[in-house]
């Protein structure tokens, strides 16, 4: 956790949530997001992203001669949009941000998991790697239709982290007592005030802890972005993977017996062949799916992957009570008197 020392602590705190991925405990910030998602905003975008998309998928479509093409490029398009209307109009930038500086910071960390956690993985889907079957399916499909089963795949991978997820979220606000402010707002600009509040019976910072609304979809994007980049990375490794371990073993007249065809190979490459990539990539998104949901069912590879940002998300909840209960008592003393 970054530390900001202002001589206004709630100012300061606004400024440490906002470096350290909490965007949306910032009320000017929210206010800006309730803006962007106003209908009679959104909507108009909505539409003039989906028919351009739909434009240039036809389009493209029509280039390259095959169906298949025009709704992997949809999607495609339509994704990214909103990816970015998140990154700008929503102010996500330093979400995500914080979240992928936090995944790359900890890679070092992340080798005693990758060491356990990828050779029982490789293990797993090497058997489906050296099944004709699969070999057959992939090397069937178009490039449009193999990046549709992709998306497919990281679809229902984000889906299952957004029902899974805001259950971790209510599980730290839930258990909130003196003990847990104090350590939280250790080493904050909400340090000093956490002490006195604690030391007044009369506040009751602790009763603020529970996270709802823009505040708690916050807590769920940086736990989705740090997920997904971890388990990317883990993906990225089972398909290096196999491009290597293909290219040793699986020669043409295998990949031909498998296939019913003649493979399409690179001259300098010979048994780096098109089928291999199109195999690979289907594993790899396979087992990203299978990650995804070994890291929140499975204890040890829960343990691994989300204790990580335990710490992050209690300083989140004991900083946020904190805060608000400050921001409250200032505004009733600004209030005028009533006549």
């Amino acid at each position: 956790m970054r530390r900001t020392t202002r001589e206004d602590p709630l100012a300061a705190t606004d400024q440490w949530f906002s470096g350290n991925g909490l965007a949306y405990f910032v009320p000017e910030e929210r206010g800006r997001v309730r803006r962007a998602l106003q209908p009679r905003r959104l909507v108009p975008l909505l539409l003039v992203v989906v028919v351009l998309a739909a434009a240039t998928a036809a389009s493209l479509a029509w280039v390259a001669s095959t169906f298949s093409v025009g709704p992997a490029v949809l999607l495609t398009l339509v994704i990214g949009s909103v990816v970015w209307y998140a990154l700008t109009a929503l102010r996500a930038r330093s979400i995500v941000g914080w979240a992928l500086t936090h995944t790359l910071v900890g890679v070092r960390v992340m080798l005693p998991m990758l060491s356990r956690a990828l050779p029982l993985l490789l293990l797993f889907v090497t058997f489906l790697f050296i099944n004709a079957e699969v070999w057959q399916l992939t090397a069937s499909l178009r490039p449009g239709e193999l990046w549709l089963t992709v998306l497919l795949f990281s679809g229902l991978a984000v889906a299952f982290l957004l029902v899974r997820l805001p259950e971790e979220v209510d599980l730290v606000d839930d258990h909130v007592d003196d003990a847990f402010l104090r350590r939280t707002c250790a080493g904050t600009p909400m340090q000093a005030d956490c002490e006195r509040l604690l030391a007044d019976p009369a506040a009751d910072p602790a009763s603020r802890a529970e996270v709802s609304g823009f505040e708690r979809g916050n807590l769920v994007l940086a736990l989705v972005v740090v997920q997904v980049a971890q388990v990317t990375l883990m993906a990225v490794s089972v398909f290096g993977f196999f491009l290597l371990f293909g290219g040793l073993t699986m020669t043409d007249g295998v990949v031909e017996s498998w296939t019913g065809r003649s493979p399409r190979a690179w001259s300098y490459l010979p048994n780096l062949s098109v089928e291999l990539v199109q195999v690979s990539i289907f594993l790899a998104a396979f087992s990203a799916l299978y990650l995804t949901v070994s890291t929140m069912t499975d204890e040890s590879y829960r343990e691994q992957f989300f204790g990580r940002v335990q710490q992050h998300l209690e300083s989140a909840v004991g900083v946020r009570a904190v805060y608000l209960t400050v921001r409250d008592a200032r505004s009733a003393a600004a209030a005028p008197p009533p006549d």
